[in-house]
């Protein structure tokens, strides 16, 4: 029975909608056949190509939502006419690969292309782009992108939780139903094309975190990178989300996976391991988490911005001109710039606060400063942008009238499309600007700001100014961004303290110029040498060193639907065949068999640790063979083995990892010969009571010769840091005693220095 998290929509997405296509004109890229390598072997469990890569050109696959294209329709002929998006980091990221790299780009366009058009558009677009269109149907697009993404994974990811029905909207499945179905069908262009040998994979933000699950089931061995671009949230939030485990789960079946910031990979790393139980560590200067055998890396590193565009923007003359003209108009005072989406999360409303703050503990700089805030068009239209619009505007209004005067406007709302030129404009004339979004992920308009105040040798030209003039900047810029820890020289601040970022801004209006340029200079070294082609670069070289040893593994894709993973093991290991045992069993005239207990006859996760009457039907059965010595080995105790077998009589015990052994039930426990001093049991057992009731979820097993610490139900960062605390405490007072302490999986265990390890159950 399928369970409520829908495990199996791997199958459910492909079924659920009549879902396009690519046109048959579209070429599928191939090689020529190649020979299976000797790693290959067990192919039916292995998705991986059979095509060798001799003689293929470097390829990139870059998904994103969006293809970076504009689209429109020729009035007169009617037909589609696309056109680069220069200004789409999916297109100015190709900067940073070499210049024989082939990329090919899959996503959506952002207009919706009829059923009779889409397969003349595809080819078009393939031919003209190198670009491969997801033609979403109509209602999977709005249920998954308006729905899905930003209904309830936008506002999760910036911590904003559905508490009531007008505060977001609740999980609605039949959303993340659409979810999965764009994922798979994204995955199914990205199929069509590649060449899984070769190629890299390239996925883009939180719109196809499950994508990777469906490419690494089809590709066991598929080089695969994942960037997200919004803030992911703590762990307090992200746990609240009803598909949590198949999200985490699709995300960690990349090898690589991209955060702008520190912060954001570390909630990320919390969440696998309070909800998936796994472990990171850094090795190198590189973190890796391990996932059945495969190591996925984390990369943490902002995106930078496209200096060429930016510059060529500012060496037009409309630039020039409207710089001019904004010059002219601010004459005298000193002008505070703000860019920012018109959204909840862009704390506009509190940058007003804090300025009529600023003027209001600040009388003297009435009529000397002057904010202007540029309020680019919503991406949506819901309930909560229109609040946070009139707010703003009530707020502008207030200042104005109070502040303001015939020929003074202290806020000024620039609310309407602003061409990029007059952007940049405003950017250049600005002596300080200021981010106060309350969560972001990578807002790149304070890199922007400063590339603008530094200008260009044809800017200077133009506004007759020394080319070797000082330049200087101010940022004010809130630590809840994604690029706030990259600009070590701003101010930051926490846009919910009002007090505090007008303060900021008192600061940054009143800093001497020399203070300013190093400042400024301090940040311009940083954004261009860390530009788009930097971020792209550092990227798909990590992905590369993810990816190297892809071949030098066994794979076995394991799960159903989006629980899928692979399992990926050495060389040398060898699947065990079930008709192999078989046939080795019946010829064998002897046969010694050993079993573990926990997990093995006994599942891990079962509080009743006694065997089913099942389990003990069928160990009976292997003990009456009269060929077969069957051995239980565990680092159970003796009494609780003993209880447990009693109805076994020819079974044999190994209790205490083999400290105690029992041959059938009708035999006498024999003890190691090795008889230990236990006297340190006097000392371990009061130091591990200590961090027991410290520790709530632990408790200490008491064997006859060992003590064990458990912390398998505390607190995963908590228990595992009072695991090392233990470890190191127990290590120093046991220095000169026949012991030694060992830690596992959730334990803490002491034993006898000549005890003999037979199992780890």
């Amino acid at each position: 029975m399928a369970s409520r998290s829908y495990v199996n929509l791997l199958d459910l997405a492909g079924g659920l909608l009549d879902i396009p296509h690519t046109p048959k004109t579209i070429p599928r890229i191939m090689t020529v056949p190649g020979v299976i390598s000797d790693l290959d072997v067990c192919g039916r469990y292995d998705g991986d190509s059979d095509v060798s890569s001799s003689g293929y050109r470097e390829r990139k696959i870059l998904v994103a939502n969006m293809l970076p294209l504009q689209a429109k329709r020729d009035i007169q002929t009617g037909k589609w006419c696309f056109s680069l998006d220069e200004d789409s980091i999916l297109l100015q990221l190709k900067d940073g690969f070499s210049c024989d790299t082939e990329v090919i780009y899959v996503g959506s366009l952002k207009v919706e292309i009829d059923a009779h058009e889409q397969e003349e558009v595809a080819q078009k677009l393939l031919e003209d782009f190198n670009c491969i269109p997801t033609f979403l149907p109509h209602d999977v697009q709005k249920k998954f992108y308006y729905g899905f993404c930003k209904q309830q994974l936008w506002p999760l990811f910036h911590y904003m939780l559905p508490m009531f029905p007008d505060h977001g909207d609740r999980f609605d499945r039949s959303l993340w139903q659409a979810y999965v179905s764009a994922n798979k069908i994204f995955a199914d262009k990205v199929m069509e094309i590649i060449n899984p040998d070769d190629d890299f994979v390239w996925v883009q933000d939180y719109h196809l975190m499950v994508l990777p699950t469906f490419l690494r089931k089809r590709y066991n061995r598929v080089k695969l990178g994942f960037f997200l671009h919004s803030p992911f949230p703590s762990s307090e939030i992200y746990r609240t989300l009803p598909v949590r485990d198949e999200i985490l789960r699709g995300l960690l079946n990349s090898d690589l996976i991209g955060f702008h910031t520190f912060d954001y990979a570390r909630h990320f790393l919390s969440c696998c391991k309070r909800m998936l139980g796994l472990d990171y560590e850094s090795k190198r200067g590189h973190i890796g988490l391990d996932y059945f055998g495969r190591t996925i890396f984390i990369k943490i590193l902002p995106v930078g911005i496209h200096m060429g565009r930016l510059e060529s923007v500012l060496n037009l003359q409309s630039t020039s001109a409207k710089l001019k003209e904004i010059r002219e108009e601010f004459k005298g005072r000193k002008v505070i710039l703000g860019v920012d989406d018109m959204d909840i999360f862009k704390g506009i409303s509190l940058k007003l606060l804090a300025v009529e703050q600023l003027l209001q503990q600040n009388q003297d700089l009435k009529g000397k400063v002057v904010l202007v805030q540029i309020v680019n068009p919503a991406r949506s239209s819901g309930k909560d942008v229109q609040e946070a619009k009139k707010e703003t505007n009530l707020i502008a209004q207030r200042i104005n009238d109070t502040f303001g005067s015939n020929n003074y406007q202290p806020v000024i709302l620039i609310d309407r499309p602003v061409p990029r030129f007059e952007k940049s404009a405003y950017y250049a004339v600005a002596e300080c600007c200021i981010v106060n979004a309350v969560r972001d992920g990578m807002n790149l308009v304070p890199y922007k700001y400063i590339v603008c105040r530094q200008g260009t040798a044809l800017m200077d030209k133009a506004l007759t100014r020394k080319s070797d003039s000082p330049r200087t900047s101010m940022l004010v810029v809130s630590e809840f961004i994604g690029c706030s820890p990259s600009l070590s020289g701003a101010i930051r601040v926490n846009p919910w303290n009002i007090d505090a970022v007008a303060d900021a801004l008192y600061s940054a209006v009143t800093m001497n110029d020399s203070e300013k340029q190093l400042r400024h200079e301090k940040h311009y070294r940083y954004i261009s040498s860390h530009d788009v082609a930097y971020w792209a670069r550092s990227f798909v070289q990590d992905l590369e060193r993810a990816c190297k040893d892809h071949y030098t593994k066994r794979c076995w894709g394991m799960g159903l639907g989006l629980g899928f993973r692979v399992v990926s093991l050495s060389p040398g290991f060898r699947k065990l065949s079930v008709d192999h045992i078989v046939s080795a069993y019946k010829r064998t005239g002897r046969r010694a068999i050993f079993l573990d207990y926990d997990g093995t006859i006994v599942p891990k996760s079962s509080i009743n640790k006694t065997p089913s009457p099942e389990v003990i039907s069928v160990l009976n059965d292997m003990c009456n063979d009269p060929k077969n010595t069957v051995f239980i080995v565990s680092g159970r105790g003796r009494d609780s083995l003993s209880k447990w077998f009693t109805s076994c009589k020819m079974i044999g015990l190994a209790a205490e990892h083999g400290y105690f052994l029992r041959w059938s039930k009708d035999s006498e426990w024999e003890t190691s010969p090795l008889s230990p001093d236990l006297d340190w049991k006097k000392i371990v057992e009061p130091v591990m009571q200590l961090y027991t009731e410290a520790t709530d979820g632990s408790n200490i097993e008491t064997k006859e010769s060992a003590l064990v610490w458990h912390h398998q139900y505390a607190d995963p960062d908590f228990g595992s840091c009072q695991a090392k605390e233990l470890l190191n405490h127990l290590e120093s007072v046991l220095a000169n005693e026949p012991a030694v302490v060992t830690r596992g999986r959730h334990i803490v265990e002491v034993k006898p220095q000549s005890s003999s390890i037979l199992c780890r159950g």
